[in-house]
């Protein structure tokens, strides 16, 4: 790896990474958090506000969190609110599975295998495309690409950290940029069209009316992911250290004849596993459908098992190459594996508690609706040219985005103000749709408060034990600034030279 010792870039990033590992241990912060979400919501829960909820058609009102109901809520409520954290069960039951062909060597084949066919040239675009298509279903790639991003640099002699860094800016950073159409985009059309319909009840939208941009996003983003991946990610990190848990893995020679034979007969199990799933799919009246019939569709069975089938496909697997290759001698060595990817998780077990309080509390006061409302009215007062405006709304869903983390949470409460707002600027929802990814996208990988953030900083404390939240800011933001300057260009130049956005879609409002 080559070693930039004295740029400009290099000195400001060591400065956020100095300043953000001097903040409390995330846990700790995270209770601070809390602890000011409680103040501020009594403070501003005294102010009355002109903004209009669209959730609820009323004012916003700020709940005060410090009366003795609230309080009392918030006790009684403590165990739930921690159970269902939504990355909470996704993480510890994907893991399971992990944790099994992790421990019986099936991981460690199948990466000596993907290496020898490799260039190592190609093996970073080849991680961020992985990336961008696994959140194709749901928060799977957050548990399963991003630690095998470390494995997979480290086995090619690479930084561990530049693979957790690559792969969380495919994964998180380019949420937007996917050429598989995944749940998200029906659920972003159906809170569009609900938007555009305040000014034309009769007006429907296609739910791959981005799929095109999306798709040409995706080119984009691996392409600046690779630049900075191993231009200016890498080489700052080439003076880290790797120090962690993980630091000694064994390097990753070629297969045996018995590792050969395991990982054939472990592949041959998740084929059959992976055509009984498509054959119990495909009739019209399978239990994998959603009521709609759609297997894709919010809501569908098959999308609410993702996780629970990553467990099968990983399980599976792991044990059958286990049991050939003679890694593992009695169902003991299974629980083993399980046990040992529990441990692992320990320390997020605590940091995701005190983050699910405080993510819960922060929804509950309003203060995050309020911000967001706040900057759509700011940006509607400001009446700019439609280009312009498109870039606002842009950088106005990046901002909110620190702060709220669901994109569907987001769009619900922007989207009854900008989409109208700019119909009647002749821009068509489509096009606003588009922008409001490109944003909600692009910061994803620089905030803390989003629900999957600690989990980073816990793999990447695997590898560099000191590693803390500014390490992983430092890392991420030459990504989020990219990403987010790059893409809105990109936007402005798809939409003068009319590439269609995706089906049915158009840029101007009506549409021709």
């Amino acid at each position: 790896m080559t070693t930039i010792t004295s740029t400009r870039h290099q000195g400001w990033l060591d400065r956020i990474e100095t300043m953000g590992n001097k903040l409390p241990d995330p846990a700790l912060l995270f209770f601070i958090l809390l602890l000011m979400v409680w103040i501020c919501s009594a403070i501003f829960a005294q102010l009355t506000y002109s903004h209009i909820d669209p959730r609820s058609g009323e004012a916003i009102v700020i709940k005060n969190l410090l009366t003795g109901d609230s309080m009392t809520w918030f006790t009684s409520n403590m165990v739930k609110t921690f159970v269902g954290f939504h990355p909470l069960g996704v993480v510890l039951v994907a893991m399971l599975g992990i944790g099994v062909a992790d421990h019986t060597g099936f991981i460690r084949a199948g990466l000596k295998a993907l290496l020898n066919v490799t260039s190592p040239k190609i093996l970073t675009p080849m991680l961020l495309l992985i990336a961008i298509v696994s959140h194709s279903g749901g928060d799977a790639g957050y548990v399963l690409v991003i630690p095998l991003g470390a494995v997979i640099f480290q086995a090619a002699g690479r930084h561990p950290l530049a693979g957790i860094a690559c792969a969380f800016a495919g994964v998180s950073g380019g949420f937007s940029a996917n050429f598989v159409p995944s749940m998200i985009d029906p659920l972003l059309q159906g809170i569009s069209q609900a938007a555009a319909q305040i000014i034309n009840p009769e007006l429907t939208l296609n739910p791959l009316n981005n799929w095109f941009f999306t798709s040409a996003s995706c080119l984009l983003v691996v392409g600046v992911g690779w630049y900075l991946t191993d231009k200016v990610i890498e080489p700052r990190l080439a003076a880290t250290e790797v120090d962690g848990d993980l630091a000694d893995a064994p390097a990753l020679e070629s297969l045996t004849d018995v590792e050969r034979k395991g990982l054939y007969m472990a592949l041959l199990s998740m084929i059959v596993t992976a055509v009984i799933l498509v054959v119990t799919s495909l009739p019209d009246d399978s239990s994998w459908r959603a009521a709609s019939g759609g297997l894709a569709a919010a809501g569908s069975p098959l999308m609410a098992s993702i996780v629970t089938l990553i467990f099968i496909f990983f399980l599976i697997p792991g044990i059958v190459y286990g049991y050939v290759a003679g890694t593992v001698n009695s169902h003991h060595d299974i629980v083993a594996g399980m046990s040992e990817s529990m441990r692992g998780m320990s320390y997020y077990l605590v940091m995701a508690f005190f983050a699910s309080l405080f993510i819960s509390e922060f929804a509950r006061s309003n203060l995050g609706a309020l911000l967001a409302l706040q900057g759509a009215s700011v940006l509607q007062s400001l009446a700019m040219p439609s280009g312009i405006t498109i870039v606002g709304v842009i950088f106005i869903s990046g901002f909110v985005n620190l702060f709220i983390g669901s994109a569907s949470a987001k769009w619900a409460l922007l989207a009854p103000i900008l989409i109208p707002m700019l119909m009647q600027l002749g821009i068509s929802p489509d096009i606003t749709q588009a922008a409001y990814r490109i944003g909600d996208s692009s910061t994803n990988i620089i905030t803390p408060l989003m629900p999957y953030f600690p989990l980073v900083v816990v793999f990447s404390q695997r590898y560099v034990k000191n590693t803390g939240i500014g390490t992983v800011v430092a890392m991420m933001l030459p990504y989020s600034l990219s990403f987010l300057l790059v893409w809105t260009l990109f936007l402005l130049g798809y939409w003068f030279i009319g590439f269609p956005l995706g089906l049915q879609s158009s840029y101007v409002y009506p549409a021709p």
